[in-house]
């Protein structure tokens, strides 16, 4: 492992903390940053994403993908906790909380800004960042992108259903735009770089260690897009900290409930590790780019929805490194690994 997989945590924390203070004694810079946006997909950050992406998009064999088909569980609980689980049980955590346990904490308004932005999470599983936490836990890449892709398909069907019956409206409007390219900066392009790389490397030696020399850029742009992300909420962080730290907890609550039930369902199917751990960690990731925007397009950009969903992307990388370490630390127990 680089110095920088070895000591990723730490340098996750650093950059926690730098970009906040980024964020706050320079926001002109913060604020370039935040306008280059096309489609409310921030062009830097999309930037840094697909060099995390590539390198594992180069490790992806378009002849092997049809054999991720011969391992069907794998599909099967990434559909099932996704679509039919995880939505409902981030609904039940939202009523739970801030019509609950926090209802003498915030105004009835808010609260329900707040439970309607944590729907819109629980119902966007990840596209992009799941090829990063995939690398760091040596999943399978070919299956990694048919899950991404397979999830990709059934989100244009079922997202806005499910948001409209969950948060009882009829007028919601999916921005397409930002649906179409996330994916075509996350998904389509890194591919096609990455089989254009495979052909021009040719032999599998070659192809293996161009890996291990780009893996390393991959890490330092997880490192960079933190920085970024905490740096465009730091004012946010310093204004509002209590009630961030209240909508933090149905989400982390959340997070460790989906990755327990699909690892756990993983583990007692004997998927192989290679396909548990991914299988595992993209119900657990969120799509924020598109629960912010139906956030801001539904709520308005000051809306307690819209915070929910910004709170999601603040607490998604540490959770996210914490149970990538947890699956790493596993790998032995499932089948194939001991």
């Amino acid at each position: 492992m680089s110095i920088f997989e070895r000591y990723l945590s730490v340098w996750v924390a650093l950059a926690m903390v730098a970009g906040i203070v980024i964020g706050n004694i320079a926001p002109a810079l913060v604020q370039m940053i935040a306008a280059a946006e096309l489609a409310r997909v921030n062009l830097v950050v999309a930037v840094l994403i697909w060099a995390m992406v590539y390198p594992m998009m180069v490790g992806v064999d378009p002849a092997a993908v049809k054999d991720a088909f011969k391992q069907p569980r794998g599909l099967g609980i990434t559909l099932v906790v996704n679509w039919l689980i995880k939505p409902f049980t981030m609904a039940l955590l939202g009523l739970l909380f801030f019509e609950g346990i926090f209802a003498d904490l915030v105004s009835p308004e808010d609260a329900q800004q707040y439970i309607a932005g944590l729907i819109l999470l629980g119902a966007a599983p990840c596209t992009a960042m799941v090829f990063v936490w995939s690398q760091l836990t040596r999943g399978d890449e070919n299956y990694t992108l048919l899950q991404v892709s397979l999830n990709d398909v059934v989100m244009v069907f079922a997202f806005a259903p499910i948001v409209a019956f969950l948060l009882g409206v009829t007028d919601i409007e999916v921005p397409w735009e930002t649906l179409v390219l996330s994916v075509v900066l996350f998904v389509l392009l890194p591919l096609l770089a990455g089989i254009w790389t495979r052909k021009r490397l040719g032999s599998a030696a070659r192809i293996e260690g161009f890996q291990a020399h780009v893996k390393p850029w991959s890490v330092i742009g997880l490192i960079a897009t933190v920085t970024i992300l905490f740096g465009l909420q730091g004012q946010v962080i310093l204004d509002r900290p209590e009630v961030i730290a209240l909508i933090a907890v149905p989400i982390l609550i959340q997070s460790y409930g989906i990755f327990a039930l699909a690892y756990g369902a993983a583990f007692a199917l004997k998927v192989p590790h290679r396909i548990a751990a991914p299988c595992a960690l993209i119900g657990t990731s969120n799509f924020f780019e598109l629960a912010v925007a139906v956030a801001i397009s539904l709520f308005g950009l000051n809306s307690g929805a819209a915070l929910a969903t910004v709170v999601g992307v603040l607490v998604e990388v540490p959770v996210m490194l914490s149970l990538v370490a947890f699956a790493n630390r596993t790998r032995s127990r499932f089948p194939g690994n001991g």
